[in-house]
């Protein structure tokens, strides 16, 4: 489980007690990080408008305002992996009809949630094929319609925006219509490494690590808890 990639989710649940148990459920599970606990589906609406791509959505069904099951049919697409948690059977038949990866009835056991995650990793794509690794740090990106050179020797950081990705060097920043997960995937160098759900970063620019952040020249970057075991072995220190 260790060498699983990370899935950043997110949970709805109007009762307390249910996010709490999910969000036990999910610090206990390798490869699982908490984005966001969200107490009804239009908090939920504009968190996943505003902020990046997640992976797995735990959405209950029976929320006041706007059910689970509305929420899914005017969220934007590319959804991400949905697994309901719900009190009722009786849902079953029109979940199914949305694209869910699982249906889960309270109350859920530990078991039960690691069946789903698994489903959820079951059904994921296959990662793109990496880039080409070229001879130098120079790759041709498309920025704005059209291909840009850019030396990835000077790219202090990658930070998601949306479905897009901001390569921020120290004089520009170019937006790629990549998201930072197919970005991550396709990256041809090994010191481009994932920090946080939103931020990859180039090791060879590190100046200082603290607990929580990184210093990159003019930069401050946040380090994600599950992330940062891979940082430290990738980085090897002394």
């Amino acid at each position: 489980m260790a060498d699983l990639l990370p899935l950043t989710c997110v949970i709805v649940d109007d009762n307390e007690m249910s996010r709490l148990a999910l969000e036990h459920f999910v610090a206990l599970t390798p490869g699982l990080e908490l984005a966001a606990t969200l107490p009804d589906g239009l908090t939920a609406l504009q968190f996943l408008q505003t902020h990046p791509p997640i992976d797995l959505l735990l959405l209950d069904i029976e929320m006041p305002h706007l059910t689970g099951l509305e929420l899914i049919r005017i969220l934007s697409q590319p959804l991400p992996a949905i697994v309901l948690v719900t009190s009722h059977h009786s849902f079953a038949a029109e979940a199914f009809e949305l694209p869910v990866a699982d249906y889960l009835v309270k109350p859920v056991d530990y078991a039960r949630f690691l069946r789903a995650v698994k489903q959820v990793r079951a059904l994921r794509p296959a990662p793109a094929p990496p880039l080409p690794a070229p001879e130098n740090s120079n790759v041709f990106a498309k920025v704005n319609g059209r291909l840009v050179r850019i030396n990835f020797d000077e790219v202090y950081y990658i930070e998601a925006l949306s479905t897009y990705s901001v390569l921020v060097t120290a004089t520009h920043k170019h937006i790629v219509h990549l998201t930072l997960k197919s970005l991550e995937e396709r990256l041809p160098f090994s010191h481009f490494v994932r920090v946080h759900r939103s931020y990859i970063v180039n090791t060879r620019l590190i100046d200082a690590i603290d607990d929580h952040q990184l210093t990159l020249g003019p930069y401050t970057v946040p380090v994600g808890k599950l992330h940062k075991a891979e940082l430290m072995r990738r980085l090897a220190p002394l």
